[in-house]
């Protein structure tokens, strides 16, 4: 006990060790160091590590939900190791090992590395849950059949993640062409993010979209680049941080959150308090998801 005094684990939070254990945590952290076919800014790669790190930090103690959250027990893995043969083979390996981690029945809390990740965890979470469909939190709509020569980019990834299950989108503020012409094809549901502020009512709308299982991706470009500055493909008129957690507290409410991402966090792009945000992200939206 003594040594852990001056050791602490380097683990999400630096809960203590009895709600860390494996065998009695029912959350899991999934750490996933990779950002292969990044366009702009790399460095997501190093976004789960100093997402663990600013939680160090975090009060354990929710003000909102009159709880400490910790107590239903969350596990730091270790990272996962990337392959570097491309994207496919990656996104094969993250479905690998999510599905793993749901036969041992654990929310898995996936820390990316880019946001063609996600595809391999919804492929995972789609194998037990049937009627699953995803909240899509993001400024870009992630909707082109191929980017830079892969179908699997992070350009693609609610393209992919689509032919698996119904996506419903929020926050986006950009998107191409192609994007936008298959959206009008499609009849894609996208709540915009000047949705936030003129439609009232959005929150019920949202929700009605999503079936009785949700899986929720979060590119934590989705909030403006004043509270957010550290992604790879900033983008002016995001969301707050009292917008979002809004809508998740509200899917939390009305749906079942099996499982969640936050993804293309780039620490060096962005002062500090961005790790910190992200980690407080992670923490609430457990609690939102997991009741002790």
């Amino acid at each position: 006990m003594r040594g852990e005094l001056f050791y602490p684990p380097r683990i999400f939070g630096a809960i203590p060790p009895v709600a860390a254990d494996l065998e009695k945590a029912r959350v899991v952290i999934l750490p996933v160091p990779y950002d292969s076919t990044t366009g702009y800014r790399s460095g997501a790669r190093d976004g789960p590590q100093a997402i663990i790190d600013a939680s160090q930090n975090l009060e354990l103690y929710d003000r909102e939900l009159d709880k400490e959250t910790y107590q239903v027990g969350i596990h730091t893995l270790p990272e996962v190791e990337p392959v570097m043969s491309g994207p496919e083979a990656m996104i094969h390996r993250v479905r690998e090992v999510t599905s793993a981690l749901l036969e041992k029945e654990r929310l898995v809390v996936m820390l990316g590395g880019e946001h063609s990740l996600t595809i391999g965890t919804v492929q995972a979470y789609k194998g037990k849950y049937p009627n699953l469909s995803v909240l899509h939190l993001d400024a870009h709509a992630d909707l082109r059949d191929e980017y830079l020569g892969s179908r699997y980019s992070h350009g693609c990834a609610m393209r992919r993640v689509g032919e698996i299950c119904p996506v419903v989108s929020a926050g986006v503020r950009s998107l191409s062409q192609e994007e936008g012409q298959f959206v009008k094809e499609h009849h894609m549901p996208i709540f915009y993010a000047e949705t936030f502020s003129t439609a009232p009512g959005y929150l019920r709308q949202v929700v009605s979209l999503l079936s009785p299982k949700i899986y929720v991706s979060i590119d934590l470009d989705v909030f403006d680049p004043s509270i957010m500055a550290a992604v790879g493909t900033p983008e002016p008129g995001g969301l707050g941080w009292y917008e979002v957690l809004a809508l998740l507290r509200e899917v939390a409410q009305q749906r079942q959150i099996v499982g969640f991402d936050l993804v293309e966090f780039c620490p060096r792009e962005g002062p500090i308090a961005c790790a910190f945000l992200a980690a407080k992200l992670v923490y609430k939206l457990i609690g939102y998801t997991i009741t002790p």
